[in-house]
């Protein structure tokens, strides 16, 4: 992998050759190096597998550069890029591409330039992670599957279902999911800030589903960590006890419910649904649900939720920006008031500038600018890898829940008494548009009944969706626990800290019952 000081030559000998040519205006060169390391995890007791499949790995390197033109009529504005290639040839074919592309934008204002804040990670990625081998990689998809087996083999429910070692493995028990490394360096200069800095992170994630296939049931698992020395078997255990909680699931009639949400549902509808419509593009765009809302309630008072891209040891943070900028904590919702948004400098910038700021975002002047500082803008590909090849866009990193007055978890369901534990949903997306606030989702596993306080039975899979808006869901929270952990949904670029959340009224569908094998 392309070493981070070879990432700032190459960006300093591309911004060098890029003064010396002729019509540019300002320009910007990014150069980055990524790779993901991935062992898929295949176990099936009653069919022969492989339990841990051979390690696969992507890589990419090279570098972008977005510059600013002299036009007839003002600057054109292009980006270019060039894979591998990080000397001067590379990067004279990235301008070229760049200069070739141009185009005329009235909203560009300029490149980013310095921020007042200043950057608070250096030198904060695990050297083992980044030096990570085949063997290792392996080791840890190991570490998930001997968790789970070692569970499997412990549970008298599956004991007295099997009777004997035979009768488990014809039971079906199958383990599938992945551990993922991601070793991410770049190194960025521009006109407006000279100077070249770079950035090294990694992080180890594992995701894992389990399953009793002649029961039916079916449990998921995982974790998150920036350290190989802290990876353990608690994804693999976690989706085998879930798996076996779950045998004999029962259906729940259509009706409103009082649901408390598990940590990756909560996890799900901030990726699908609220962080979206927290993004200065949305509000530009307008098509938030919140559009018009800053300083205004938009969901319950105990709720409050940030993005912060500076915390040390979080999976998610960052040393900078795919702009050069300061990571930091911008506010979401304070208290259940809109406070902040996630924006990028083109998109704080032109959103600035909107002669409708204010209708748009529902303030200006001095409390716009606070809303809109630019501390999130990246150019991550889906689920991770800072990408060469593409302008930035706005991205969360570690998005932070919290609430007021957290209790136990067991605390929260004897306030609840009777209702809904949802732990794993599928398909979650907007429907009639994100600005409307509707959404739906496919409730898929690790989910039980709540009656008298108590989780006291499993609920079948695939037996109910959830046919919300994110508005109601948001107003009528009711509890949050105070045990948070670090949670990932596949895809997406951040990962979010979550608890569990009990929400009371919501609407929930029953599935046909031949339709259950079909979601």
């Amino acid at each position: 992998m392309t070493s981070a000081a070879d990432l700032a030559r190459a960006a300093e000998q591309a911004l060098e050759l890029v003064r010396t040519e002729p019509g540019v205006l300002e320009a910007e060169v990014f150069a980055a190096a990524n790779a993901a390391l991935l062992t898929r995890l295949n176990y099936t007791s009653h069919i022969p597998s492989n339990g841990v499949e051979e390690p696969k790995s992507t890589a990419s390197c090279g570098l972008g550069i977005r510059a600013a033109f002299v036009g007839p009529a003002g600057p054109l504005i292009g980006f270019g890029s060039e894979p591998s290639d990080l000397g001067v040839t590379g990067a004279r074919r990235a301008l070229d591409r760049a200069r070739a592309s141009a185009v005329a934008d009235p909203d560009f204002v300029s490149l980013p330039r310095p921020s007042r804040e200043s950057r608070a990670l250096v030198d904060y990625h695990d050297p083992a992670l980044m030096a990570l081998d085949d063997a290792a990689l392996v080791e840890a998809g190991w570490k998930i599957v001997g968790g789970a087996l070692r569970t499997f083999t412990a549970s008298g429910k599956l004991a007295a279902l099997a009777g004997d070692d035979a009768g488990l493995r014809r039971l079906g028990v199958i383990l599938g999911g992945d551990v993922t490394v991601l070793q991410e360096r770049a190194a960025i200069a521009s006109t407006h800030m000279p100077r070249v800095q770079t950035d090294e992170s990694t992080l180890i994630t594992a995701f894992v589903t389990a399953m009793v296939e002649s029961e039916g049931a079916k449990g998921s698992g995982g974790s998150t960590g920036t350290r190989l020395d802290g990876f353990t078997d608690e994804a693999g255990v976690e989706a085998a006890a879930n798996a076996i909680a779950a045998i004999g699931g029962e259906r729940v009639p259509s009706g409103e419910y009082t649901v408390v949400f598990g940590r990756q549902p909560v996890a799900d509808l901030l990726n699908n649904i609220v962080v979206p419509a927290c993004s200065a593009r949305a509000f530009y765009s307008e098509r938030t649900p919140f559009l018009g809302k800053l300083g205004r309630r938009v969901a319950s008072p105990r709720l409050t939720i940030a993005d912060d891209g500076a915390s040390p040891g979080l999976v998610g943070s960052k040393g900078i920006t795919c702009e050069g900028l300061a990571t930091g904590r911008t506010e979401l919702i304070k208290d259940g008031i809109l406070v902040g948004c996630l924006s990028n400098w083109y998109e704080t910038q032109r959103l600035l500038n909107d002669r409708a700021l204010s209708a748009k975002l529902g303030a200006s002047g001095a409390p716009a600018e606070r809303a809109l500082v630019p501390r999130n803008g990246f150019r991550f590909g889906a689920g991770g890898g800072r990408d060469f090849d593409a302008e930035p866009g706005i991205a969360a990193s570690n998005v932070i829940v919290e609430g007021a007055d957290p209790v136990s978890l067991e605390e929260l369901l004897r306030t609840v008494r009777d209702g809904l534990y949802v732990g794993r949903i599928w398909y979650t997306y907007p429907i009639n548009g994100l600005r409307a606030g509707d959404f739906t989702c496919t409730v898929v596993a690790d989910s039980y009944i709540i009656r008298a306080g108590r989780l006291a039975a499993p609920l079948k899979a695939n037996a109910i969706r959830i046919n919300e808006n994110i508005r109601n869901i948001l107003e009528n929270i009711v509890g949050v626990t105070k045990d948070v952990r670090g949670t990932i949904v596949w895809a997406a670029d951040e990962v979010v800290y979550a608890p569990e959340i009990a929400v009371r009224g919501v609407r929930v569908d029953e599935i046909a019952a031949f339709m259950e094998e079909l979601d």
